[in-house]
């Protein structure tokens, strides 16, 4: 198995794990502190897009953004999630598209595709499906796609430009994608060195200015950061207070509650504002 390999296998158990922790907080978001911070509300979706869901499928989502917010998705479209998760996404964007549009989420991990296939049966949806695979290599036809989305998952890709490749392959001409994902700038090396920050979509994220050259490279057009939502430091501290870093849990271990107090206080400090979500924006070249 090469790195590539361990790093999906990683990533699959995490997000396997995580469908049955919901109720802790896991994901892109880490920790939820209070209602306030919760995925759902943190990723900017309306209280209406939760209430009005048959399923659980908001309190499984592990995203970072709403990238149909922004979206011009419409009737009768085709819309490909990457990274679909418990499928959250896919029934909001099959109630866009309507019974003549079509919604096609992948994913790679088994649990997660039986979670989203549960949710979907239980919204009484006919226009979805969910098909496992690597969004490096997507089961997808080419030029087939009128809207491509994704919520917090190419950072978890070891393999970036390949995916970039992939979405200009599957859109047809003139198709767009909108995707929220989590960028970076001046992280540590122990911080990206490690398993449960790489999952917690930071470790292997890139920057605002690597993901746009990305798209670019891959013959995508008018690409653009359409929205932003830095974290806070509250946000930031829920993750260093869970303890789970390597080295973190040593250093604090035989400190005092002052002092380790103090010592997540400066690390917090200088995450705060090296971490947000950022929503992508490009276009297909037209025919």
């Amino acid at each position: 198995m090469n790195q590539n390999e361990k790093i999906r296998e990683m990533v699959s158990t995490a997000y396997g794990k995580a469908i049955g922790l919901v109720s802790e907080g896991c994901g892109c978001g880490c920790k939820p502190l209070n209602e306030k911070d919760s995925i759902a509300s943190m990723a900017g979706y309306e209280k209406t897009d939760i209430s009005s869901l048959n399923s659980d499928a908001a309190a499984s989502s592990f995203g970072c953004g709403n990238p149909l917010a922004f979206s011009g998705v419409k009737e009768g479209d085709t819309v490909l999630d990457l990274g679909s998760g418990a499928g959250f996404d896919l029934i909001l964007a099959a109630k866009k598209v309507g019974p003549g549009g079509r919604v096609i989420g992948v994913d790679m991990t088994e649990a997660m595709i039986q979670k989203a296939r549960e949710n979907i049966r239980k919204e009484g949806l006919t226009n979805v499906e969910v098909r496992q695979g690597l969004i490096e290599n997507l089961p997808v036809e080419s030029a087939s796609v009128d809207w491509l989305i994704s919520n917090c998952v190419i950072n978890l890709s070891p393999e970036k430009a390949r995916v970039f490749s992939e979405i200009q392959r599957v859109l047809k001409p003139g198709g767009q994608m909108l995707v929220s994902d989590i960028v970076v700038k001046n992280l540590p090396d122990w911080l990206r060195q490690n398993n449960q920050v790489y999952a917690t979509c930071v470790g292997g994220a890139i920057s605002e200015e690597e993901y746009l050259a990305g798209l670019r490279k891959a013959g995508l057009m008018n690409v653009a950061v359409r929205n932003r939502f830095v974290y806070e430091a509250s946000q930031i501290k829920a993750f260093f207070e869970t303890g789970e870093v390597p080295g973190l849990k040593e250093v604090i271990h035989d400190i005092s509650t002052q002092n380790r107090e103090n010592l997540i206080h400066q690390m917090t400090k200088k995450a705060v504002g090296n971490v947000w979500s950022a929503e992508f924006y490009a276009q297909k070249k037209g025919e």
